[in-house]
C-alpha cells in the first residue's frame, strides 16, 4: 500500500470518527475490527477493549438471534432502521435504531458494518408519558369530571374554532354531527390549519367526553417503539421490557388521536387495521389479547391523493379510518376569516402581555389579505404575537411585522421582481425561491425543520434548495 493510500485511509477513518452515530465493523467471525468515537460514548466501552473481541462478548445481553450485525453476517441481506435493545456493561438499558450492511469481497461475506442511532432518551420519555397517563386514568376515581377533562388533554371545543366563512361554518356543522357518531374520523389539512382543534372538539362533544383523550404523533417514533407505545409490552419481550399497557388500553372508553398517520410504517399499519377490525389488541411479546373500546381519530398533513398514490397509507386502512372525512382549508382559501382571527389573536396577546392594541392598520390588513400564508393560521397567530410582544401602540403597523413581510407588497408577489424586464423563467423562479427561503430561515433563526414547515416543503427538499441556490447558512 502506498503512502498516499495510507494517508487517504487515515483521513477517512478520522472523518468517520467525527460522525455522531455509532459505527461498528465486524469480520466474518463476528469479531470487532472498528469502533468509532460515538459508539464508545454509546456503549461506554474503550475502543482498545472492544477491538478483536467477539460482538457477543462485548454485548452479552445480545444473542445470535437479536444481534442485527450477526443476522446480516448469517443472511447476507442488509437490515435498515431496526430497533435493537441491549444492556451495556454498566447496566444501562440502551435502545438504538440500526442499519446493518454486509461487506462483500469476491462475492463472499467478509464482515458487516452497522450504523447505530441512540434513541434511549426518546424511548425513556415516551414510556414516561405512557406511565403518567396510566397513573392518571387508573387513579382518577377520586377526581371530578372537570379535572379529568383538563388532565386528559382535550381542552378545545367548537366554540374555540374561530371562523365565519362558509367553509368553516360547514365544517363545524359536520364536526358536530361527527361527534354524535362513534365512527372513525380522518382529518386532513396543511400544517397550521387547526386540525387538532377539530379533533379535540369532536371528542369534547361526544359521549366519550368524560373519558380519556390521548394523542400520539406517528412520525415522532420508530416503528418498533411506536408499536410498544400503542399496544403495550410484557416483561421480557425485549431487553428492559416491563409489563406496560399501551395507549389503546389507556384510551379504553375514550378517544385515541393518531396524528400524521401516513408516517406510520406499513407493517404497523397492518397491525392497526387488525385492531380496528377485531377490537382487540395484543401487547408486544404476549400471546393473549385484550378487548378495547376506543374511537380512532386520525390526521394527515398532506394531500390525500398524494398519500395514497405514494403508498404512504394502506388503502384498506384508509377506507377503515376515513369513514367520516373532514378537509380543513388553507387560510388563503378562507381569507374572509382573517379580520376576526386578527381580532381574536390581538385580544389573546394583549391579555398575555398587558398591552393595549386595538387593531391593525389598513396597510397591514391589505398585506394580510394579499399574503399567501404558507404557515396558515399558526403563521398569522405568530405574526400577531411577535408584534404585540415587541412593540407598543394602538395599531399594528407594517414596521411591526415579522421579516417575511418586509419585502412584501400588496398585489405583488415580491417587489424585487421587475415585471417590466423579461428574464429567463428559471432565473426568475430561482430568485423568488431564494428570497422565500432566506425569509423563512431568518424568521426561524435558521432552524431547517421550522423553516421547512413554514413554507410547507419537506425538510430534505429545503436542504437541497439551500445548497443548490447557494444560500448562506448561519
Amino acid at each position: 500500500m502506498s503512502n498516499m493510500d495510507k494517508k487517504y485511509i487515515e483521513s477517512l477513518i478520522q472523518a468517520i470518527d467525527l460522525i455522531d452515530d455509532g459505527i461498528h465493523i465486524i469480520d466474518a467471525s463476528g469479531k470487532i475490527v472498528y469502533y468509532n468515537r460515538a459508539a464508545k460514548f454509546l456503549d461506554e466501552i474503550d475502543v482498545e477493549k472492544a477491538i478483536g473481541r467477539h460482538i457477543l462478548e462485548v454485548y452479552p445481553s445480545l444473542t445470535f438471534d437479536t444481534s442485527t450485525l450477526l443476522k446480516v453476517l448469517e443472511t447476507g441481506k442488509p437490515i435498515f432502521n431496526m430497533e435493537q435493545n441491549f444492556v451495556n456493561y454498566k447496566g444501562d438499558k440502551i435502545s438504538t435504531i440500526n442499519s446493518s450492511l454486509p461487506i462483500m469481497y469476491n462475492n463472499k461475506i467478509v464482515g458487516a458494518l452497522e450504523i447505530s442511532r441512540n434513541i434511549t432518551r426518546v424511548r425513556e420519555l415516551s414510556e414516561k408519558i405512557v406511565s403518567l397517563q396510566r397513573e392518571l386514568y387508573e387513579n382518577n376515581k377520586d377526581l371530578n369530571e372537570e379535572i379529568k377533562k383538563s388532565k386528559a388533554g382535550a381542552k378545545f371545543t367548537f366554540l374555540d374554532i374561530i371562523g365565519q366563512s362558509k367553509e368553516m361554518l360547514k365544517l363545524k356543522t359536520l364536526g358536530t354531527k361527527a361527534a354524535l357518531s362513534d365512527s372513525p374520523v380522518m382529518i386532513s389539512g396543511s400544517t397550521g390549519t387547526g386540525k387538532e382543534l377539530f379533533v379535540q372538539s369532536i371528542h369534547n362533544s361526544s359521549k366519550r367526553k368524560n373519558m380519556p383523550f390521548i394523542a400520539q404523533n406517528c412520525a415522532a417514533l420508530p416503528a418498533n417503539l411506536l408499536e410498544s407505545i400503542l399496544f403495550g409490552s410484557v416483561k421480557g419481550s425485549f431487553t428492559g421490557a416491563e409489563n406496560r399497557p399501551g395507549l389503546f388500553e389507556l384510551a379504553n372508553g375514550g378517544t385515541l388521536f393518531l396524528d400524521e398517520i401516513n408516517s406510520m410504517p406499513l407493517e404497523l399499519q397492518a397491525k392497526l387495521l387488525r385492531v380496528l377490525q377485531d377490537g382487540r389488541i395484543r401487547r408486544v411479546g404476549s400471546t393473549s389479547t385484550i378487548d378495547v373500546d376506543v374511537r380512532i381519530i386520525s390526521a394527515i398533513n398532506a394531500d390525500l391523493s398524494d398519500v395514497l398514490q405514494n403508498k404512504q397509507l394502506r388503502h384498506d386502512l384508509f377506507y377503515r379510518l376515513n369513514v367520516i372525512g373532514l378537509v380543513i382549508p388553507d387560510l388563503q382559501d378562507r381569507k374572509e376569516d382573517i379580520p376576526i382571527l386578527v381580532e381574536y389573536f390581538i385580544k389573546k396577546y394583549n391579555d398575555k402581555n398587558n398591552k393595549f392594541f386595538i387593531g391593525i392598520s389598513k396597510k397591514v390588513l391589505q398585506i394580510f389579505m394579499d399574503y399567501s400564508w404558507p404557515g396558515n393560521i399558526r403563521e398569522l397567530e405568530h405574526s400577531i404575537e411577535s408584534a404585540i410582544s415587541l412593540y407598543d401602540g394602538e395599531l399594528i403597523r407594517e414596521e411591526h411585522l415579522p421579516f417575511q413581510f418586509k419585502n412584501f407588497h400588496p398585489n405583488k408577489t415580491y417587489s424585487t421582481i421587475d415585471t417590466n424586464v423579461l428574464q429567463p423563467l428559471n432565473k426568475a423562479v430561482e430568485k423568488v425561491e431564494r428570497e422565500i427561503i432566506t425569509s423563512a430561515l431568518e424568521q426561524t433563526n435558521y432552524n431547517i425543520t421550522k423553516a421547512a414547515t413554514l413554507i410547507n416543503i419537506p425538510r430534505q427538499t429545503l436542504q437541497y434548495k439551500i445548497k443548490n441556490l447557494n444560500i448562506p447558512f448561519k
